[in-house]
């Protein structure tokens, strides 16, 4: 960036000029190394060399969703963090979930939010729910180079749309595939090597007009699920007290639960499982 300076110490035309409401396209041209899909990256497989994150869950309900991801990520057949988290707001009225290569996922996830906080300050109005699903999209799209060689990363993005269409579907899910297709799902959706678990757990217990609370439960139960098949999923662990990210996104703004709700819950799916391990 230092190269781009004059003498006197100016920006740059493209700090000044009329710009774009989208910092991604913007960093693209002021700065296009920074963006994950735009870096070289040596010939070869790399998926083996960094660590990977599952699993995410989104559970729709009459107030808006659910979200919640498990804390593991591995490397290969080790456990490289037990404590890793995986959920976070995207802006306050949604919630990103990323699987996959980590590091990558982290970053395109904070892009993601500053995507959003950009646009917002630009246009004075935030995006619409769906704009925000084609936006990500669009960098899942951008890091395809990098996917090809084993870095992939697949998000999970839910909100509460403030102008929905059904007055009845408030709470919505996107999900995406490695190309940056999109794709709306109803009810619940899973990403991650665990989802196959987490989703044939989901399909048993969800029924349309689930409550937040009770969508909590069945969030934290499918991961339980989902651990219980799959070694790259981690359940709640009591011992050292690492538990699952839930959030939720309603008309009120996101919210992360504290390590008090969290732990009751999960305290209850374990106690409930001692007596009937099968769920």
């Amino acid at each position: 960036m230092a190269a781009g300076f004059d003498p006197s110490g100016r920006l740059p035309d493209v700090f000044t000029n009329a710009g774009t409401s989208s910092f991604t396209q913007f960093l693209s041209q002021a700065a296009p190394e920074l963006l994950p899909g735009r870096r070289p990256l040596p010939p070869g497989m790399a998926a083996d060399i960094a660590p990977h994150g599952t699993t995410i869950i989104a559970i729709a309900t009459t107030d808006g969703v659910v979200m919640a991801g498990d804390r593991r990520a591995t490397m290969g057949n080790i456990i490289a963090s037990r404590d890793i988290e995986k959920v976070h707001p995207a802006d306050a009225y949604s919630l990103i979930g990323i699987a996959g290569t980590a590091g990558i996922g982290i970053e395109l996830m904070r892009l993601f939010q500053v995507e959003l906080e950009h646009y917002e300050k630009i246009e004075g109005a935030m995006l619409s729910l769906d704009g925000k699903a084609n936006r990500l999209a669009a960098m899942v799209r951008g890091n395809l180079g990098a996917a090809m060689q084993g870095l992939a990363v697949v998000p999970l993005f839910a909100g509460f749309d403030l102008s929905p269409a059904d007055p009845a579907r408030v709470g919505r899910i996107f999900s995406f595939d490695v190309a940056g297709g999109l794709y709306e799902e109803t009810g619940f959706d899973a990403i991650g090597s665990g989802s196959l678990f987490a989703k044939a757990a989901l399909k048993k217990r969800y029924r349309p007009g689930i409550g937040t609370e009770e969508a909590i439960r069945l969030a934290v139960e499918a991961l339980y699920d989902a651990a219980d098949d799959d070694t790259a999923t981690g359940g709640p662990d009591l011992t050292r007290k690492i538990y699952p990210v839930v959030m939720t996104a309603t008309a009120d703004s996101t919210h992360r639960l504290t390590e008090a709700e969290i732990n009751a819950v999960a305290e209850a799916v374990v106690a409930g499982r001692m007596e009937n391990p099968g769920g």
